[in-house]
């Protein structure tokens, strides 16, 4: 049976100073890629991946440019061992480099569009921090608490909205500061057994972005979006994504609505059982290993691995 491979990618919170040197320093064409977004973008990525400090790196502007790069080179060096994705999905911000993966953004196009995300996101967030007395908006993990309980909580406390269903037990909430709270505090109350604060800058996948989709389908508007070569998932569907304009549409609304991450998984898995040509392995290329994670946690996991590749180390191993 031939070998087939699905590319999780990573989104915002997997940043991490000194992400990916190692493979940077073992493989050139990962080096390269990071030089291109640099030229491309005018940000010197090498001080900004493996210099700064978490505070600066986990700036929507910075992190966005830093984990996206970090994905295409992790993807880049996995082609030299001749591993190519022949499906793709990317959790939140990892949606751009699945597009990149698909054919649907040629290279300069991924790097142009998520530079410009993550500055008019940075720029929103910053507004509604500012007219929040200084308190930062932002994301939180609700672990032990079926999604459905956690939608309940939060529709009940304004400003605060269920953003990513990552599994039967995890559910993120965007939300204000002073509406984060309120939730932690109300899940807690519910059952929940922990609340954890992401290192985000904002409350993403929310209507508080709004502003943010309005500028971003006004900065995207003359980009090309190819219907894509391999198949590729929807975040905002949670389903296959097939037409370029559709993906164009989603990749605005992505701002505002929910991650279907377990809508994704399901469909994935689905495809992979009905395949009975090829033998499918996931492979998490980039920073981290969340999804590596969550993938483990579902039933799916007991007949498909998952491998981060994510180190010089990972890549010689796979």
């Amino acid at each position: 049976m031939a070998k087939k491979y699905a590319f999780l990618f990573p989104g915002q919170g997997a940043q991490a100073p000194g992400m990916i040197k190692d493979v940077c320093e073992a493989f050139p064409e990962a080096r390269k890629v990071i030089d291109d977004v640099s030229a491309i973008t005018g940000v010197d990525m090498p001080k900004l991946m493996w210099e700064s400090e978490m505070p600066v790196l986990s700036r929507s502007d910075n992190s966005q440019l830093a984990i996206t790069a970090a994905s295409i080179a992790v993807m880049k060096a996995l082609e030299t061992k001749g591993i190519v994705p022949s499906a793709a999905m990317g959790f939140s911000l990892g949606e751009f480099p699945a597009l990149y993966a698909a054919g649907v953004l040629s290279f300069e196009d991924v790097i142009k569009v998520v530079r410009q995300r993550g500055l008019i996101m940075q720029a929103t967030c910053e507004k509604i921090a500012a007219a929040n007395e200084g308190h930062a908006p932002g994301m939180s993990a609700i672990l032990g608490l079926p999604p459905e309980k956690v939608m309940e909580v939060a529709s009940g406390i304004k400003d605060a909205y269920a953003a990513n269903l990552n599994s039967s037990k995890q559910t993120v909430i965007s939300g204000t500061f002073e509406a984060l709270e309120k939730a932690e505090a109300a899940c807690k109350e519910a059952g929940a057994k922990r609340a954890i604060r992401l290192s985000v800058a904002g409350p993403f996948h929310s209507p508080l972005m709004q502003e943010a989709a309005d500028g971003f389908e006004k900065a995207i508007a003359d980009v090309k979006f190819n219907s894509p070569k391999t198949t590729l998932f929807s975040n905002v569907t949670g389903t296959l994504a097939t037409d370029g304009e559709e993906i164009k549409k989603n990749a605005v609304l992505h701002l505002i609505q929910p991650v279907r991450w377990t809508d994704e998984e399901a469909v994935l898995f689905d495809m992979m059982e009905k395949d009975s040509e090829n033998e499918w392995a996931l492979i998490e290329p980039g920073v981290g290993n969340v999804l590596t994670g969550l993938w483990s946690k579902t039933d799916y996991a007991a007949k498909y691995s998952c491998t981060p590749v994510n180190s010089a180390d990972s890549l010689q191993n796979i």
